[in-house]
């Protein structure tokens, strides 16, 4: 299994026999060399998105089209992009899971807000969410944007995951020490990996709180565009 941090929010996950794309922003995201716009979408089969932001969904259209991979997300998004777009979606909602070829992938909560552009204008567009990425022998939780929320201490408990990709720039979602607070608090992840942050001096820089927050944990700053393997 490989993760790839893509900058800001987007990853790009290997895992079983799925190559998944999570909220992937490139063109115009100051952390991403879009020379390598086509090696990071290269054989996506599905397009994971937590929220309409526009950090987040990025070229989701674009990259739907041209992978034909199907765009993976809450329902009432989904159905704006298929109604707009004609793209092919699978819309699902919180405690909904979905099989993606032999990956299991669980909507849970996250606390943030959620708004699309359409024609200029500022519309809602469903709500946040996280997901929970089971496959290979590991669950990944992809927090998505989000604060501390009590719901973590049951969806740690219920899914158990051993990874946690985590919001930790702060500003708009939790900074390194609040996500450092939730891992101890309500998960027992082995790896971490921090997101969110760096890609503007308005966010976090560095993770080194989270590091010496969590002595126990493999807490991993990413590399864009270098393969992290389990």
């Amino acid at each position: 299994m490989n993760i790839i941090w893509l900058g800001h929010s987007g990853f790009r996950i290997e895992i079983g026999n799925q190559v998944l794309l999570v909220d992937p922003w490139l063109r115009g995201n100051p952390m991403f060399d879009e020379t390598r716009f086509r090696e990071a979408t290269k054989g996506a089969t599905h397009i994971l998105i937590t929220h309409a932001h526009g950090d987040h969904t990025g070229q989701v259209i674009d990259i739907s089209n041209q992978q034909s991979a199907p765009i993976v997300g809450i329902y009432d998004l989904m159905g704006f992009y298929e109604t707009k777009f004609g793209s092919k979606v699978v819309g699902f909602n919180k405690g909904g899971t979905v099989m993606l070829g032999d990956v299991a992938v669980t909507m849970v909560n996250a606390t943030h807000s959620s708004t699309a552009s359409d024609n200029g204008a500022v519309i809602p567009a469903g709500s946040e969410a996280g997901f929970m990425i089971a496959g290979e022998g590991h669950v990944i939780y992809v927090s998505g944007d989000t604060d501390i929320m009590a719901d973590m201490e049951w969806m740690g408990d219920l899914h158990k995951p051993d990874i946690g990709i985590l919001c930790a720039g702060g500003h708009f979602t939790m900074d390194m020490a609040r996500a450092a607070y939730a891992a101890k608090r309500y998960f027992n992840f082995k790896t971490v990996i921090p997101c969110h942050y760096r890609t503007f001096p308005l966010l976090e820089q560095s993770a080194a709180t989270l590091i010496k927050e969590l002595p126990s944990v493999n807490v991993i700053e990413p590399e864009v565009m270098r393969p992290i393997k389990f």
